[in-house]
């Protein structure tokens, strides 16, 4: 019996049943049949009862499973509403379950950005407050502030959102987050990572690592090993506008500070500070010798290695020669033991 992923996790619900958000401490990526058939007809978006989690634990047990098995137990034990998910192959999640599951996925350096299928996932996810509580429905959220006050408390409110931050549900070894709200759940952070303050790295979308990132990973892309987002730079993403593009940046790349890529970088790359290459920037092609060779579209140059671009300072125009110098980490700052 085969399947692309399954989780046993414990979430939070409004007052009406419906699903704030799950927690999935062990995410499994193409599971074993004998642990697929230990999940059964449980794996659904339903409350788990106390019977149904002792139920997969003997399960469990009787499968050699025994993390999840123990993980049965002790959701049992609490107090908060426990589901089991089980996808059998990878399409568009359509619950919010499903959804959680697959982000844990990314999160957990089990798939890499653009390897699930997320398609809608912002249908299926409902906008809710996040708070030191936890996830709070926006329906219920001045009932719960009145209710701490007249505690003499006060609810924190950290953000109002459809994803929550990473570090909440997913730690992964290895990294630096220096602000933890600026990464989102379902990035992928590999290990040797560093983001600094103003660094942000989206759902579907993360480094391999190690590098520096001072700078927006967006939604769908991917930065290579040893790379550097300068501060304010960015990379375009595909949630917004209509592109379909999917950018990426590969390994040795150096994007300035403030400066941006609208296409998908080579090897050992580098863009100047300042300066925003979209796919429709016109680019002067300088030989060795500093001559004009021809002049075209960035998009004719995505995906190559080696290239230099920078603005002339002269006369403004967009210019790239081959980039004789390769971007080196410092080695201290990314050994994130």
């Amino acid at each position: 019996m085969d399947a692309y992923a399954l989780g046993l996790g414990l979430g939070t619900q409004d007052r009406d049943g419906n699903w704030l958000d799950v927690f999935f401490p062990m995410p499994v990526l193409t599971p074993p049949p004998s642990l697929v058939a230990c999940f059964g007809e449980l794996a659904s978006d339903k409350v788990l009862s106390q019977d149904d989690l002792q139920a997969l634990a003997n399960e469990c047990d009787a499968a050699g499973h025994g993390d999840l098995a123990s993980l049965a137990r002790r959701i049992g034990d609490s107090d908060q509403p426990g589901v089991a998910v089980c996808l059998r192959e990878d399409v568009a999640p359509d619950t919010v379950p499903a959804a959680y599951l697959k982000l844990h996925l990314l999160s957990h350096r089990l798939v890499k950005p653009q390897e699930t299928a997320l398609q809608g996932v912002f249908g299926v996810l409902p906008n809710v407050a996040w708070t030191d509580r936890g996830a709070i429905a926006l329906g219920e959220l001045a009932e719960q502030q009145l209710d701490a006050r007249l505690r003499g408390e006060v609810l924190e409110v950290s953000c109002v959102d459809k994803f929550p931050k990473m570090t909440n549900y997913v730690v992964p070894g290895g990294v630096r987050i220096a602000h933890t709200a600026r990464v989102r759940l379902g990035a992928y952070v590999g290990e040797g990572t560093t983001v600094m303050h103003e660094g942000f790295i989206n759902f579907n979308a993360g480094t391999i690592g190690p590098g520096m990132i001072e700078g927006r990973v967006s939604a769908g892309v991917l930065v290579g090993a040893d790379s550097d987002l300068g501060g304010g730079s960015s990379t375009m993403g595909t949630l917004s506008g209509g592109g379909n593009i999917i950018i990426s940046v590969g390994k040795q790349c150096l994007i300035g500070a403030n400066a941006g890529i609208g296409i998908p970088l080579g090897d050992r790359c580098i863009v100047e500070s300042g300066l925003y290459v979209t796919s429709g920037t016109k680019v002067t092609m300088l030989d060795a010798g500093g001559s004009v060779t021809e002049t075209l579209a960035a998009r004719n140059l995505q995906g190559m290695s080696d290239l230099l671009f920078r603005r002339n300072s002269l006369n403004g125009a967009v210019e790239c020669l081959t980039n004789k110098t390769s971007v080196q980490l410092n080695a201290e700052l990314h050994a994130n033991d």
